[in-house]
């Protein structure tokens, strides 16, 4: 396997590449927005912008640790992705139950609305693809 273990083909290469990606455009996505929100009106919506740049720093680790597979990668993807899910219904609950509490959008308001629903889906799709290659690999 050109020097690769099976758990890193197992969570970064076939399917997981497409995994891989979609994490890195909403990578990029969530952290070019939130640079620019808080760059240009921060004190607007503190607390949404922040959570938009700690949504883009979870979506930068499961990136990362989904790409390298390792034992420890496994982990941090694993983390990473629970937190995540936990980040959008938390966050996709209070925008829905308290409009005031969140001025502007964040990438996780109304539960990744804005981002058509990805950000709920993604982690889930994480999780799954951390087990099911976790299985397949052993």
């Amino acid at each position: 396997m050109s020097g690769k273990t099976a758990q890193t083909a197992g969570t970064g290469s076939g399917p997981g590449r497409i995994l891989v990606a979609v994490y890195g455009i909403f990578a990029l996505a969530a952290g070019a927005r939130a640079g620019v929100q808080m760059a240009t009106r921060f004190s607007d919506a503190p607390v949404a912008y922040s959570l938009s740049a700690f949504a883009a720093v979870v979506y930068v680790l499961a990136t990362v640790a989904l790409a390298l597979g390792g034992r420890t990668s496994r982990r941090v993807a694993l983390v990473s992705c629970s937190i995540e899910l936990a980040g959008v219904l938390a966050v996709g609950t209070l925008s829905l139950a308290d409009k005031e509490a969140f001025p502007d959008e964040t990438v996780w308001s109304v539960y990744g609305q804005g981002y058509g629903f990805v950000p709920l889906v993604l982690p889930v799709i994480g999780l799954y693809w951390l087990w099911r290659s976790g299985r397949r690999t052993g």
